[in-house]
């Protein structure tokens, strides 16, 4: 075994925890020496993580220690989103998270940033970045994002897998409920016509669908945004969040830009969906890897993990019924980064996930 995970977890965000995940997983592996670390640690950690990223440097024996701070992170072992804790994936062998300086278009790179460190700039240059966006609940918190034992300076952070070989997805988990219609009118974040139908109407029948009488739960209610029909299809699209529905012009707003030309469905934020939908990526990602998985990453949306599940995270149980024992980490951030429809794609209420093993 060259991949381990550890977790720990307490009443005080103290530099033990780290030091203690780190243990935990060197004693899997059986090594005194890490290539790198990714070590996740909890929001109460985040105004001063140096210590606990001197702690893990120690136990780990090595400087590559990279990472972010949480609401909630999550191992193979469990998830912590209301205590204090830490999370560690330590590589060893042929595997490591190493900066790449020049990637290349087709560069897998594992992506941690915070949301004021967002910019499309960085999300569209060369490689194809997968990770998340660190934060609180809110998005208003305290963030921290870190690289080589010590905070970043620029608010994010990226690094190839050297040694692995990996595919990335992402599971949205929404029912749908319309048909895409093309968008034949509508301006910066507002949808006015689709299909040549007013915006809201459209969005008024797909929702009558669904057996109440309560009414339009705006919070619950997403745009399934694409460029065309087979990205839908092979679920390659985008999630937007409806902001209000405009009864003056029967237009809705949401949460991302959109563009004329542009498809949209509308949907439904669902449980069993969602639980459908990760089997699918599970299934997909598995068909596409050459190999048994030896460790994967998943980065899940904080409005999509226990508290979207009544306490329980069903996507996580999903990844560890279909591969028991396979080393796993990730957090609940604020959105999520995945290479979809060739472009690097920030998403929300979604799960990516990446499942690597040895390139030899």
């Amino acid at each position: 075994m060259s991949v381990a995970t550890g977790l720990a977890i307490g009443q005080e965000a103290k530099p033990e925890l780290a030091q203690t995940a780190v243990a935990q997983a060197m004693r899997q592996i059986g090594a005194t020496t890490a290539n790198s670390a990714l070590l996740l640690l909890t929001s109460e950690f985040a105004r001063d993580p140096v210590p606990a990223l001197r702690a893990a440097a120690r136990a780990a024996n090595c400087t590559q220690v990279i990472g972010c701070s949480a609401t909630g992170i999550f191992t193979d072992q469990d998830w912590v989103v209301d205590a204090p804790a830490a999370a560690v994936m330590v590589m060893t062998g042929n595997f490591a998270l190493l900066p790449e300086p020049a990637p290349q278009p087709d560069t897998l790179l594992l992506a941690l940033a915070a949301p004021s460190a967002i910019n499309t700039a960085w999300l569209g240059a060369p490689g194809r970045r997968f990770g998340g966006i660190s934060g609180d609940a809110t998005g208003q918190g305290p963030f921290s994002v870190w690289k080589s034992g010590k905070g970043a300076a620029a608010g994010h952070c990226e690094f190839a897998l050297s040694g692995a070989v990996g595919v990335v997805g992402a599971a949205h988990g929404v029912q749908v409920l319309s048909e895409a219609r093309p968008i034949t009118a509508g301006h910066g974040y507002d949808v006015v016509f689709l299909g040549g139908k007013p915006a809201l109407e459209t969005l008024q029948y797909a929702y009558s669908s669904v057996d109440t009488a309560d009414p339009l739960p705006l919070h619950n209610l997403m745009a399934g945004i694409a460029n065309n029909a087979d990205d839908i299809r092979h679920g390659h699209y985008r999630l937007a969040a409806l902001v209000c529905a405009n009864e003056s012009d029967r237009s809705v707003t949401l949460a991302r830009p959109v563009q004329p030309g542009q498809l949209i469905f509308w949907a439904l934020r669902d449980t069993g969906a969602a639980q459908q939908d990760m089997q699918r990526l599970l299934g997909s990602l598995q068909g596409q890897l050459a190999a048994k998985p030896e460790f994967g990453l998943m980065f899940s949306c904080l409005g999509r993990g226990p508290y979207f599940y009544s306490g329980v995270d069903r996507d996580l149980d999903l990844v560890r019924k279909a591969l028991p024992g396979m080393p796993l980490i990730g957090f609940y951030g604020n959105g999520e980064i995945a290479p979809l429809n060739g472009t690097n794609e920030l998403l929300q209420y979604s799960a990516v996930l990446g499942l690597f093993h040895d390139h030899i």
